[in-house]
């Protein structure tokens, strides 16, 4: 009785120890994926901020190609409704128009001389592009997050642990297949 008393306290305490272990990893993969969120967040919203500045300085010039304008203010709206309701899909689709609208209008500054030379337009042109590199490079980042936590929460015996607690899924932030390829550049510079 005594051996059986040893091995039950045993494997209780190994259940204990293993239990422990696994919520404590999903805790940490809960926060990386939310801290990588954080991070594509905060740049999301530092684009937003600047977007009205280029598109007021490219009002000034561009008095013909107001539609193009149009759609880039209506996409920085998607994008950002898209990231207050964390709406990962809509946010990746959102992004797909102003990305597009955003290349349009990169484009259209070729006709416009006086604007290509406008340094506030020069500056928020890099400092746009900048962070649409600093976009790529977090997603990239919330991608692996979400992949680790995914898996994580999908192995054996880990599952167990995952239900128990509701530890759940996040989705991963997809790419258009547009964005994946190389840039057209002739497309680009034609005007519609």
């Amino acid at each position: 009785m005594e051996i059986a008393g040893y091995v039950l306290l045993t494997a209780t305490v190994t259940v204990f120890i293993y239990g422990a272990l696994a919520y404590n990893r999903f805790v940490m993969l809960k926060h990386n994926v939310r801290k990588a969120w954080g991070n594509i967040d905060v740049l999301l919203k530092q684009r937003h901020d600047e977007l009205p500045k280029l598109v007021a300085t490219c009002k000034e010039y561009m008095k013909h190609e107001q539609d193009t304008l149009r759609k880039v203010v209506e996409a920085r709206s998607m994008v950002a409704a898209a990231r207050e309701a964390k709406d990962i899909p809509a946010l990746g689709a959102a992004e797909k128009l102003l990305r597009s609208g955003l290349g349009q209008l990169f484009a259209l500054v070729e006709n416009y001389p006086d604007l290509k030379a406008n340094e506030t337009f020069h500056h928020l042109q890099s400092r746009i592009t900048g962070l649409e590199h600093d976009i790529a490079d977090r997603r990239e980042f919330y991608n692996d997050a979400v992949n680790v936590n995914n898996v994580g929460i999908e192995q054996f015996p880990d599952l167990f642990i995952a239900k128990l607690f509701d530890f759940r899924t996040y989705e991963i932030l997809l790419f258009e297949a547009a964005e994946k390829t190389d840039v057209d550049l002739r497309v680009l510079l034609q005007t519609p």
